[in-house]
């Protein structure tokens, strides 16, 4: 499994989040304690989102503790929207194209968690994909997958439906060819106004996920881990839970895939 850390709000510096914390992201790389792995080492990667439309992306296939390029990055790069992502294979490569966060466009997305037996229906899922996208389709991933579905799925109209039913038709197809467990999500996702976050499991075991305001930072941090072992007030993201995080404040709803509706509509 892989952790990640998501912010919104007034511009800082990504080292804020990602490197000075006692717990930061670079931390967790080593010494995770949510998930089923302390160490994170098959690459990482960032995405930020600055004057452009289109977000800025850094991945590299080394352990994040070992990058000097990562930290002076981070102390150097400002913004009020970005997401990073340690990577703990369930399978695929170690390689560039592996490595999260993905970007197509103004869109950008990271995952935690896996399709259940993707080895076993990688092809399936690849043909889920349009030809208009699948030139996009770089790596070999069970996550950047899911994304690429979502965009044929309609996800600039509609970020919580296209969501919905990209994990609905990979989890129908694991269940159908693959292997338990069939679908493990906590994802993040930004189209450069908005961070949308989603936590979701086919089974009673949906990666960890929390949220927390920072008067200091005038922002919203979405994680896999709290940040700082002192602070009392992270929220965790109950499963089965859909979050869009805006100027507008946090908005909360049900995320449950239909499955039925979505068998039949493939």
């Amino acid at each position: 499994m892989c952790r990640w850390a998501a912010y919104i709000g007034a511009p800082i510096f990504l080292s804020e989040v990602v490197t000075d914390p006692k717990h930061s992201l670079v931390h967790q790389s080593q010494c995770a304690t949510q998930c089923q792995t302390a160490i994170n080492a098959d690459g990482f990667g960032l995405a930020w989102y600055g004057e452009r439309e289109e977000p800025g992306l850094y991945r590299d296939v080394h352990p994040a503790w070992s990058d000097p390029n990562l930290r002076s990055l981070a102390y150097q790069v400002k913004s009020g929207l970005f997401m990073a992502h340690v990577r703990a294979s369930t399978g695929t490569a170690t390689s560039h194209n592996n490595c999260h966060p993905f970007a197509v466009g103004k869109w950008s997305f990271m995952h935690n968690g896996q399709v259940g037996g993707f080895g076993m229906i990688r092809k399936d899922a690849d043909m889920m994909i349009s030809n208009a996208l699948y030139d996009s389709r770089k790596g070999a991933t069970d996550s950047e997958a899911l994304f690429l579905i979502a965009l044929d799925e309609g996800l600039d109209a509609d970020p919580h439906g296209a969501m919905l039913r990209s994990v609905a038709r990979l989890q129908i197809l694991s269940e159908e060819k693959g292997a338990t467990p069939h679908m493990r999500l906590a994802a993040a996702l930004s189209d450069g106004q908005s961070l949308y976050a989603v936590r979701y499991a086919s089974d009673a075991l949906a990666p960890s996920l929390y949220y927390r305001w920072s008067d200091t930072r005038n922002g919203w941090a979405v994680v896999s881990e709290p940040l700082e072992t002192d602070e009392t007030d992270w929220v965790e993201v109950p499963p089965g839970c859909w979050m869009r995080f805006s100027a507008d404040g946090v908005e909360r709803s049900c995320f449950a895939p239909d499955l039925h509706r979505a068998h039949k509509v493939a």
